[in-house]
C-alpha cells in the first residue's frame, strides 16, 4: 500500500525560534515502512537539543517528536508483524540496516546507520509519521495511550540497564535525578524488587520520590548523607545531563558496582582509577534499547501498572509546551495531544 497525502507538522526553522506549521509530501511509502497516525507524542529534552542545535547544526526545517503513540494507517508490501488500525509506539529510532552484526545480533539500536526519528527524518510533532516496521512497537492493552508515549524513549532508556547489567531483585539501586527519566527509573527499580535510593539536590522532591518507589531519599549535596551510604549500592543510574560530584557518587558503589550514565553530559567527567580497580567497579553508559528491550519494558510496565507522570498540552500549543520543558517545570513528562483536525 502507498500513500502520498500531505503530512501536517510543527517544525523548527532555526535554533531557539518558535515552531511553525509545516506541510510536506512524504512521497511513496517504502516497502518495509508503516505510516502511523499520531494520537499523542511526548516531549523529551533530546527534542530540544536537536531543534535548538545543541548537538551540532540541525538540518532545518526540523520536526521533533520521538515518543509517539498512534495507529497504523498504511503498510508497505513487506511490512511484518503489524495490522492496520493497530496501536503502536515509536521511539528514538525509526529504522536500522537489518544486516550488520549489531542488527543481526538483536541490538539494532547500536547499528551504525540507525536512523533517529528526529535527525534527518521528520518526527512525531505531526499528524502522521513513518518508520520501518521493526521500530513500530505494539502497545499492550493495559497501557494508557495518552500516557504511554514517554515509555518509548525515557522509559526504555532507564529500563534497558536492568537487562543489560543483569540487575537482580536483591540488588540495591540508586537513581540520580528525579525528572522525566528518573521518576520512571524509581518506579521500574521498585517493581523489579530492588532496594531503591533516590538522590536529589531538591528537598521539595523528597515526598514524591518516596511515593514513586524510593525506599530512601539522599541529598546529593550533603557530604554526611553521602558518606552514610558508602559502599552500599550495586547500581547508580545517572539520569541527569549536568556535572556532578563523581568522587562522592563513586564512593557509594559496592564492589562490582556500576555507575551508569543515560544522560548526555556537557563536559568530560573525571573518575579516579583506584576505586574502579580496587573494587572491580565500572563506569558505563547506554542509549535507547533494542526492539526486544522496548517490548519487554512495555509488558513489564503493563503488568505492574507503571506509567509516567504526565502533563498534557494540545499540539497546537506546542511552543508553550516546549517552553514549559525548557524552564524545568515539567512534572515529570509533557505529552502533546494531536489536534490537527479540530477547529
Amino acid at each position: 500500500m502507498t500513500t502520498a497525502s500531505t503530512i501536517r507538522a510543527w517544525a523548527a526553522q532555526a535554533a531557539h525560534q518558535p515552531l511553525v506549521p509545516l506541510s510536506y509530501e512524504p512521497g511513496p511509502l517504502g516497502a518495509e515502512e508503516v505510516e502511523i497516525r499520531v494520537e499523542h507524542c511526548g516531549v523529551c529534552h533530546s527534542d530540544l537539543s536537536v531543534i535548538d542545535s545543541e548537538w551540532g547544526p540541525a538540518a532545518y526545517p526540523t520536526v521533533g517528536g520521538h515518543e509517539v503513540i498512534g495507529t497504523v494507517v498504511a503498510m508497505g508490501a513487506q511490512a511484518r508483524g503489524l495490522r492496520l488500525g493497530q496501536r503502536v509506539g515509536l521511539g528514538w529510532n525509526c529504522s536500522s540496516c537489518m544486516s550488520c552484526p549489531r542488527c543481526l545480533g538483536g541490538q539494532p539500536q547500536l547499528c551504525r546507520v540507525a536512523q533517529p526519528t528526529i535527525m534527518g527524518h521528520h518526527g512525531g510533532f505531526a499528524d502522521r509519521v513513518r518508520a520501518h516496521w521493526l521500530w513500530a512497537c505494539p502497545i499492550p492493552e493495559g497501557l494508557s495511550a495518552a500516557k504511554a508515549g514517554p515509555l518509548l524513549c525515557g522509559g526504555v532508556t532507564v529500563f534497558s540497564p536492568f537487562l543489560n547489567l543483569d540487575i537482580k531483585p536483591t540488588h540495591r539501586v540508586g537513581v540520580v535525578g528525579i525528572g522525566g527519566l528518573g521518576h520512571l527509573a524509581l518506579k521500574f527499580a521498585r517493581a523489579w524488587g530492588c532496594e531503591v535510593t533516590a538522590f536529589t539536590s531538591s528537598d521539595a522532591k523528597r515526598d514524591e520520590a518516596l511515593q514513586m518507589g524510593a525506599h530512601r531519599v539522599v541529598s546529593s549535596v550533603d557530604p554526611d548523607a553521602m558518606k552514610a551510604i558508602r559502599g552500599r549500592l550495586d547500581l547508580v543510574l545517572v539520569t541527569v545531563n549536568v556535572m556532578l560530584n563523581w568522587k562522592a557518587l563513586m564512593s557509594t558503589l559496592a564492589p562490582k558496582g556500576h555507575l551508569h550514565l543515560v544522560g548526555v553530559l556537557p563536559q568530560p567527567m573525571e573518575v579516579d582509577a583506584l576505586p574502579l580497580i580496587s573494587g572491580l567497579r565500572s563506569v558505563s553508559g547506554s542509549p535507547t534499547g533494542s526492539r526486544q528491550d522496548i517490548d519487554t519494558m512495555l509488558e513489564f510496565a503493563a503488568r505492574h501498572g507503571i506509567e509516567p507522570q504526565t502533563e498534557h498540552f494540545p499540539m497546537s500549543r506546542i511552543n508553550e509546551a516546549l517552553d514549559h520543558v525548557r524552564a524545568g517545570k515539567a512534572r515529570y513528562r509533557v505529552v502533546l495531544d494531536a489536534d490537527f483536525d479540530q477547529a
